[in-house]
């Protein structure tokens, strides 16, 4: 077993997305079933390839000079298909470690399985987050079964990159393959915010239709930042555009939700937006950089 370390240099690269999805593994196995994956596919309009290989991934990411966190998603229990490997994530991840940034994932319906293998993942793996996505999971996150996780990744020392809001996998199916939206309303993350102080946890996505939720608990409370992966932006609620320039600047950060959105499309669509360019860095890479503890003088005394 190799433990990944990272070895991604800070001034060398340009951006750090905070979001990119292994969908396919070594042996060619997808994340999810064919019918969601063309179902997403359908719903982003994906014109290239969806499953490229965590190698592929790499060298798009090195090509551009970025870094990228990396995961799939365990929603063994909800979708009933089983999940790619966190571990063979992380191990390919340390061979690409100037450029990767492994989470993991957990099933959080597997109760103590999932908390012993959470803990093995970062201490044994050296992932340095996870990745949950309550509305495939099929989980509240403000249950109380669950508080042993997230009690266990506040003493890990990791990051909990949740998904909120609307979701494109099952999206155009019969009652979109049985994927309940409610379970990524961010409010249900305000209650483990509030009582795992010490977690620090992203609200992926612009969290649509609930975005003025996600705001306002990342204003609210100092452990919650939010990504900007899964939509363009041009297509960003006002309010987010307002708040990510303003009084969020430091606690907001890139992502693109790669493969499905190209960082090079959300790049360029970026630099529309009407944002000051003293804090595009904080953005794009050194919100991130300190967050992943890739960069120990926080951004607002660097920029």
């Amino acid at each position: 077993m190799t433990r990944y370390r990272p070895r991604v240099d800070p001034d060398a690269i340009v951006a750090l997305d905070t979001h990119v999805h292994i969908e396919c593994d070594a042996h060619g196995r997808l994340s999810l079933d064919q019918e969601l994956m063309d179902a997403s596919a359908a719903y982003f309009r994906a014109g290239h390839p969806r499953t490229p290989t965590l190698e592929e991934i790499a060298e798009h990411y090195r090509a551009r000079n970025m870094a990228a966190v990396v995961f799939t998603v365990d929603a063994t229990t909800g979708l009933g298909h089983p999940p790619l490997s966190s571990e063979e994530i992380a191990e390919r991840a340390a061979e690409h470690a100037d450029v990767l940034l492994p989470f993991g994932s957990v099933d959080p319906l597997r109760g103590a399985r999932a908390v012993r293998q959470a803990r093995r993942l970062a201490e044994e793996y050296g992932v340095l987050g996870f990745k949950f996505h309550p509305s495939l999971q099929h989980f509240a996150p403000d249950d109380p079964a669950h508080r042993p996780l997230w009690d266990t990744l506040q003493e890990l020392g990791t990051v909990a990159l949740f998904h909120t809001g609307q979701t494109g996998i099952g999206a155009g199916l019969p009652g979109g393959r049985g994927i309940k939206l409610r379970y990524s309303d961010p409010m249900l993350l305000d209650d483990v915010a509030a009582d795992f102080p010490h977690l620090t946890m992203i609200l992926a996505h612009p969290s649509v239709p609930w975005v003025d939720s996600s705001i306002s608990i990342a204003t609210h409370k100092a452990n919650v930042y939010l990504d900007l992966s899964g939509w363009s932006p041009r297509y960003f609620p006002p309010q987010l555009v307002r708040q990510a320039g303003g009084l969020l600047r430091h606690k907001v950060l890139f992502g693109s939700d790669f493969p499905v959105l190209t960082p090079d499309r959300w790049l360029a669509d970026f630099e529309e937006l009407d944002i000051k360019d003293e804090v595009r860095p904080l953005i794009l890479k050194e919100n991130a950089l300190t967050l992943l503890g890739l960069r120990r003088t926080p951004p607002h005394q660097r920029c």
